[in-house]
């Protein structure tokens, strides 16, 4: 490897100079490369000759954009088998918020300065904080399929994760769940218990008994209704698009104890629910999977206006006050955090967590840590202080 000063002139007779790095990458190709000043020059001869020794050195012309390399990184996440929805959602960080951003750059001139630009360009275009960060953990594993690839040597991505902890702003930008905004209090979900008419009527009490996401409702058999037991076992969901699957994490596949009273609806549910294949509990009116869309609109939502659980719309017109079945979920999980004087079931962390089939209990006191009951020590306080000034 050697660096040199070249000069040359122009079309017009002007002298320009340049410092010259020429050089053998690890295939045995002869690579040249050119910089301005020469302290520039031997900082990229430096750096190339360790990664041409260790054998990860890639050459300018030898790496490709982004926008290739995101589709590069899409067709492996086909490949890895991983679920249609999943793939769609990777599909828009890609075509919404990197291509048009960053598409053109080559992957070797994303740096962690560069990662952190294109962060703040996302945020100056409108770009929620969860969506920033989603989008960066997406071009995160766009530079980890292209290290594979040996497209490029360095991850920014990863760097910067290791450099500094998680944003301490944006994390305090995320507001916690509150009883009347996100979670519906317990006189309105006694309402809702009592307006709930028709075949949603037994999976809205589903819904707010066993906590059961919408996937996991629509995906459900009576094979894994167990009423004799009072049980209920969740070993399987339905995606958008009709495919049945498993949960998406071992900690999904969990087993829901059920109250009296829904054993009853579901008795009676039983009787009348329409049969298909797949012997589904909440099925459409031909007994095939149900759309999400028609349980929110035909289902949640006029449930809701007819129990009084509602909010003025944009136009003056009151409209359901929860938006979708998560209120649902985050509902049960009061529930089951809840004291016992209050109405609800005092269950420990590490039972509530496998409840909601979260995947670790990080997971449940990240998102309901706040609801749990604190302990009132003014006894414990007050001996202390007797000891602490005998």
């Amino acid at each position: 490897m050697s660096v040199r000063k070249r000069t040359w002139s122009t079309a017009k007779g002007e002298e320009k100079t340049a410092w010259v790095v020429d050089y053998t990458d690890a295939s045995g190709k002869r690579r040249l490369k050119s910089f301005k000043l020469k302290k520039d020059a031997d900082k990229f001869a430096a750096t190339a000759t360790l990664e041409v020794d260790q054998g990860v050195h890639v050459a300018d012309r030898a790496t490709v954009t982004v926008a290739e390399a995101c589709s590069l990184w899409l067709v492996s996440c086909d490949h890895a088998g991983l679920e249609r929805t999943t793939i769609d959602g990777y599909r828009q960080h890609v075509e919404l918020h990197i291509k048009p951003f960053i598409g053109a750059a080559r992957l070797n001139k994303v740096t962690v300065p560069y990662v952190r630009s294109f962060q703040d360009k996302l945020r100056k275009e409108g770009r929620s904080a969860s969506m920033v960060k989603r989008v960066t953990v997406s071009l995160g594993s766009i530079l980890s399929d292209a290290q594979e690839r040996g497209l490029i040597v360095r991850n920014a991505v990863s760097e910067m994760s290791k450099r500094r902890t998680r944003n301490t702003t944006e994390k305090r930008q995320k507001r916690r769940l509150a009883y009347g905004i996100d979670i519906p209090t317990i006189e309105e979900a006694r309402a809702i218990l009592a307006a709930a008419e028709g075949r949603y009527r037994p999976l809205l009490f589903t819904a707010i008994f066993t906590g059961l996401r919408s996937s996991e409702l629509r995906g459900l058999s009576w094979s894994n209704v167990d009423l004799e037991k009072r049980e209920l076992h969740v070993r399987s969901r339905a995606d958008k698009y009709h495919t049945m699957g498993m949960p998406k994490s071992d900690a999904g596949q969990r087993t829901i104890p059920l109250p009296p009273m829904l054993v009853n609806t579901l008795k009676e549910w039983k009787l009348a629910c329409p049969i298909g294949e797949l012997d589904l509990v909440f099925p459409n009116t031909a007994g095939n999977i149900e759309w999400h869309a028609n349980i929110i609109k035909r289902g949640l939502q006029p449930t809701m206006i007819k129990a009084g659980v509602t909010k003025e719309g944009p136009d003056g017109k009151l409209v359901a006050k929860y938006s979708g079945m998560h209120a649902m979920r985050h509902w049960f999980a009061s529930w089951c955090i809840n004291r016992k004087a209050d109405g609800g079931l005092e269950l420990t962390p590490k039972a509530v967590q496998t409840r909601m089939g979260h995947s670790s209990i990080q997971v449940t006191f990240d998102t309901y840590g706040h609801l749990f009951p604190t302990v009132h020590e003014d006894k414990e306080l007050a001996t202390a202080e007797e000891i602490l000034f005998k």
